[in-house]
């Protein structure tokens, strides 16, 4: 699991470890690889907020090297399934095919577009892009809202990739 700190609230972002798996198998490592991504699903427990599943990327979504675009349908099917367990839409992920990945001007403008437009009571959403180095430095993990993206940095790494 990588955990990582959120300052303001004190609480803490947990990625599980079956969440880190789903990511290690989407890398996006060899040159013919497309992008892949999905959704991200959360239980809160007190002051942690524990990522338990990452869904996508699914066969109704498009994608390319360079781009993936979801099936919105798919994701409120997930968003209300998954509520019905207890899991909490919290954001999204998805991958590029560099070592550490940023976002892209694209990718902030949806991000944005996509938290002014959804019916919610986050103060943030949590934005991971997954890059091809393992572990930690291929992360990037983010608090985005309508008008602010706020990187994070892990507090520890129990596991390495």
């Amino acid at each position: 699991m990588i955990a990582y700190g959120l300052h303001q609230s004190r609480q803490t972002l947990v990625l599980s470890d079956e969440v880190l798996d789903h990511f290690q198998v989407h890398r996006q490592i060899g040159h013919k690889e497309q992008e892949a991504g999905g959704q991200l699903f959360a239980r809160i427990d007190g002051a942690e907020i524990i990522i338990e599943k990452a869904t996508g990327p699914r066969k109704s979504d498009r994608r390319s090297r360079y781009s993936f675009f979801p099936s919105r349908m798919a994701e409120r099917r997930e968003i209300n399934k998954l509520f019905k367990t207890g899991l909490h839409y919290v954001g999204d992920w998805h991958t590029h095919p560099q070592p550490r990945p940023a976002p892209s001007r694209t990718d902030i403008q949806s991000f944005q577009e996509m938290f002014r437009r959804s019916r919610h009571q986050l103060k943030s959403f949590v934005m991971i892009i997954i890059g091809s180095d393992p572990g930690v430095d291929g992360l990037f993990v983010a608090l985005c809202n309508d008008t602010s993206i706020t990187p994070l940095r892990a507090n520890n790494s129990v596991r390495s990739g």
